[in-house]
């Protein structure tokens, strides 16, 4: 682990982890003053977090959250004989604060996360219904992505995570197979996230030029406001390979967090596409890990993230069509959200 000081990111190094993976292992700096004790760990996280955490104002703005407030709250509830167990609990609870979907802290006993973002919502999803528009007979291009021409000539495809590599030809197979289709829904409800770069693979398919997808900023100090100037982020289309410029129908639900999120706000920028459903679960911020004195990592946001139009997308990016999963469709195995997108494919045959 590297401890020798305040790492200043520069941008081609956020850039190039973004790239990368969400998963990024680039640490932050652990003062060492802070010893293996109870309280030392407990200073050491909180003084980690401070330093390099990047939504402090969106979660004071939001939910209250006051950082200084929160230290003393949990101060209190160390005790220099406290089991590990007793201090990861503390611990955990503290970070459970931000509500922060890429904040973990990893002990010995467990992974501390908040699933909030996701388990407090309807889910407008359901695996069983998918499976009856999939059939049996569809096809697998990789782990998660899975097509099938619908009896309307609209292509349907799954992405379950962005976790697993496909491959250009594969993604390549696809689309040579909806060449004739009316248009393609993308169903990526539930998926969960995974490899950034994997992402805008798949986005890089959809768009015939250079499109401002997006910004991002990056810690340039101990700070809580020190922030780089927002720095555009652009989708460019892919090279060489095949590429999609009839209607695409993106479907997305609360599950749909971090690179699912990132994926979401390049789609959105493109004029082809819609996106249908809940607001995703967000994510908006690169994750980054550090260590503790008594060995647990802890992981957590350092780079805000924002879409075209600067809006934050830690809290999840709006569809363009709110649609729900409704009772009386599942109890007709029907998907909602599938049969809108449908209509919308067909309604601009009609009327392009």
């Amino acid at each position: 682990m590297k401890r020798s000081g305040y790492i200043r990111k520069t941008f081609g190094l956020i850039l190039f982890a973004l790239m990368a993976t969400v998963s990024c292992t680039e640490t932050a700096y652990v003062p060492a003053t802070f010893e293996n004790t109870p309280i030392g760990n407990f200073k050491a996280l909180w003084n980690i977090m401070d330093r390099h955490y990047c939504f402090f104002d969106l979660k004071k703005r939001e939910l209250g959250v006051d950082w200084d407030s929160v230290y003393v709250k949990y101060e209190k509830l160390i005790d220099k004989d406290m089991s590990d167990l007793s201090l990861y609990e503390v611990l955990n609870n503290m970070l459970r604060e931000l509500k922060d979907g890429h904040v973990n802290l990893y002990g010995y006993y467990d992974v501390g996360r908040n699933w909030t973002w996701k388990t407090d919502y309807p889910s407008n999803y359901s695996a069983e219904i998918r499976s009856y528009y999939l059939g049996n007979d569809y096809f697998i291009a990789a782990a998660g992505y899975n097509y099938i021409i619908l009896p309307d000539n609209i292509g349907y495809m799954t992405i379950e995570s962005f976790s697993n590599v496909i491959s250009e030809s594969k993604l390549d197979a696809i689309i040579s197979w909806f060449a004739l289709c009316n248009g393609i829904i993308i169903d990526l409800r539930e998926n969960g996230g995974g490899i950034v770069s994997e992402a805008e693979k798949v986005a890089a398919r959809f768009t015939e030029e250079k499109v401002l997808a997006g910004y991002m900023k990056y810690k340039t100090g101990p700070g809580r406001n020190d922030f780089s100037d927002a720095m555009p982020i652009y989708l460019e289309p892919a090279s060489t390979q095949l590429r999609w410029q009839k209607p695409v129908a993106l479907l997305v639900n609360r599950g749909c967090f971090s690179s699912a999120n990132d994926f979401t706000v390049k789609m959105k920028a493109l004029p082809n596409v819609t996106v249908f459903g809940d607001r995703t679960g967000g994510g908006g911020g690169l994750p980054i890990s550090s260590e503790l004195p008594n060995g647990w990592s802890i992981r957590f946001s350092s780079a805000p993230m924002f879409d075209a139009d600067m809006n934050d997308i830690e809290g999840g990016v709006d569809p363009d069509v709110w649609v729900s999963l409704t009772d009386s469709d599942r109890a007709k195995n029907v998907d909602t959200l599938i049969e809108t997108a449908r209509k919308w494919i067909n309604d601009k045959i009609i009327n392009p």
